[in-house]
């Protein structure tokens, strides 16, 4: 499976692009939260958690937005994380919103997804009990849920 980047440089755009850019309307949004500077957990960790936690927020199941930390579970169990599955389950479960134990649970839960993106690298990546994010973390990530969330509702016509 090849990166989003990757693939797209393997593709050849049409000469003004495949959209006009005056096609769009510019639409302002504000937010009067700031993100905080300092976190604790890996960029990608955080990203991957807000997109996770977006898409249960829009109305997916933990299963389903959680479908590939779900599904590496199986591979991390029978490549050495023997409790990979029961984990996988506990941090579904405690899944309810965007309250810190749930960002918690995300963050732990997302951990898994390194099997499908670099199982070699799986190996040496921190495992689901050695992501801890601190407080800014957490609001951090609960700010950029919101923000998807209000987007979301901002581009229905």
């Amino acid at each position: 499976m090849s990166s989003v980047t990757t693939r797209i440089k393997s593709i050849k755009q049409p000469r003004g692009g495949y959209v006009k850019p005056a096609q769009f309307a510019v639409r302002e949004m504000s937010d009067p939260n700031t993100l905080n500077e300092k976190e604790n957990v890996h960029p990608v960790v955080i990203g991957m958690a807000v997109d996770y936690l977006s898409r249960y927020m829009m109305g997916a199941s933990p299963t389903e937005a959680f479908a590939i930390s779900f599904q590496r579970a199986f591979m991390a169990s029978k490549l050495g994380q023997k409790n990979a599955i029961t984990e996988v389950k506990e941090y579904l479960s405690g899944i309810k919103g965007i309250d810190n134990q749930s960002i918690i649970n995300a963050c732990k839960l997302v951990t898994f997804d390194v099997w499908l993106r670099n199982p070699l690298g799986a190996t040496l990546a921190k495992i689901a009990n050695e992501i801890n994010p601190d407080i800014n973390t957490i609001e951090n990530i609960r700010i950029m849920v919101e923000r998807s969330l209000s987007f979301g509702k901002n581009m229905v016509p």
